[in-house]
């Protein structure tokens, strides 16, 4: 990978791992755009610079990560169901990650659901007091984006609306949720990659480009977060939905013409 090919594809990740339009379609098709060959390292990258946009969300929301226990109790109810899951059916998870078609399939299904969720949650709660009951839910929520596809976020925050949470309450719980559970599952595949020798030699050699995409992905998630809550509050869902439906449809057009999207 060339600085250019680091730079855009760290600006993807910035730009769509806190939007609820799925990350994982949006890798495919600028890795493969941009003729970046699957291999080790393209997997590393893809997941090491996951670390900058989680860094992006605790320093916009540093008051809210040392204001109490409290905070990190709700947290971690959230973060268990998908840690236990992710474990369980790790190699099942890694599986559907190689389906190009099950990516667009979500993409597409969970753009015509996102049509409909300003409507279908629009009443909310006086109390937006987040609950440990209410943690629980938007954990298990978040177990369905283990289907490539879906999108981590988009799965949270409906999740947090079912709950009468405001659009931009459940947004923020989701960027939250975010940190463990990305770290987590970011620190699993970087002590998998760790423990290869050929694969550590590999991190070693290209450390300029891991450090380069980290700093990109971090600015633009940062810049990405903001965008999304003051567009969420004003207009809601509905263009995400429809432009999840259209990128959907181009990954299914690309693989039909021949286009090996494959990269992970």
């Amino acid at each position: 990978m060339d600085w250019i090919q680091t730079i855009i594809i760290a600006i993807v990740e910035g730009l769509t791992e806190f939007l609820p339009i799925s990350s994982t379609g949006h890798m495919m098709i600028a890795e493969s755009l941009l003729g970046v060959a699957p291999n080790e390292f393209t997997k590393a990258f893809t997941v090491i610079i996951q670390f900058g946009a989680i860094l992006s969300v605790v320093i916009l929301y540093f008051k809210r990560f040392v204001q109490s226990v409290d905070f990190y109790w709700k947290l971690l109810i959230a973060f268990l169901p998908a840690a236990v899951l992710g474990l369980l059916f790790s190699d099942k998870i890694d599986e559907l990650l190689e389906s190009v078609g099950v990516v667009a399939a979500m993409l597409i299904v969970g753009g015509v659901l996102m049509l409909f969720v300003d409507k279908l949650f629009a009443q909310t709660s006086k109390d937006q007091t987040m609950t440990w009951k209410k943690a629980l839910f938007v954990g298990f929520c978040q177990c369905i984006a283990m289907i490539p596809g879906v999108s981590r976020s988009m799965a949270t925050i409906v999740g947090g609306m079912s709950q009468k949470l405001t659009r931009k309450n459940a947004a923020e719980f989701s960027f939250f949720l975010a940190v463990p559970t990305m770290t987590a599952a970011a620190g699993y595949k970087m002590l998998k990659l760790l423990t290869d020798d050929h694969s550590r030699q590999l991190l070693t050699d290209n450390l300029d480009v891991l450090i380069l995409g980290n700093i990109v992905a971090f600015a633009v998630a940062v810049a990405a977060i903001k965008f999304f809550i003051n567009f969420l509050t004003k207009y809601g869902f509905k263009a995400f939905g429809w432009y999840r439906i259209v990128v959907g449809t181009v990954i299914l057009i690309l693989t039909w013409s021949g286009m090996n999207l494959q990269v992970y």
